[in-house]
């Protein structure tokens, strides 16, 4: 039997069995380019997770003003929504019932403002009161508002 001898030149084998290896301006270079692509990346994503954020948290609010609407023509009495937007939270509310909560601030991570702190719908499921509410919600760069008619109709 023949055996065949490895030869090593430059610290490879020339059998076949050599590693395959980077060297380090390689490896740096390949750092580069991952480092800039993830720096022109980043916004992009950061806003594409503020606009989710954003959208999210108007259709949990339209969400409370449905149920309070539904609410107050199904029991025929009249429900209200509370905005409180130093802490972020909308709240559905009739009689002393809390129908329907939530926190826009934990949930979203956003900030929201209005032009009225409070809505309610009579057991017609009509806004009381004579102005629309208009409802801001705001993350990063990103702002969406919801907006509610006196006759109860929301649109964003």
């Amino acid at each position: 039997m023949r055996r065949i001898r490895s030869e090593r030149r430059g610290g490879a084998r020339l059998n076949g069995t050599a590693r395959a290896a980077f060297t380090l301006p390689e490896l740096a270079i390949v750092l580069a380019i991952v480092g800039v692509l993830l720096g022109l990346a980043i916004p992009t994503l950061v806003s594409a997770a503020d606009r989710a954020a954003v959208r999210a948290a108007v259709a949990d609010a339209a969400a409370v003003f449905v149920i309070a609407r539904e609410s107050a023509v199904h029991a025929r009495r009249a429900a209200a929504v509370h905005v409180d937007t130093a802490a972020g939270v909308i709240r559905a509310a009739r009689g002393g019932e809390v129908l329907l909560s939530r926190d826009l601030r934990a949930r979203h991570g956003v900030r929201i403002a209005a032009t009225r702190d409070s809505m309610a719908y009579d057991a017609r499921g009509l806004g009381i009161g004579a102005a629309n509410l208009s409802l801001v919600v705001r993350r990063g760069h990103v702002t969406d508002t919801l907006y509610v008619s006196r006759l109860g109709r929301i649109r964003w």
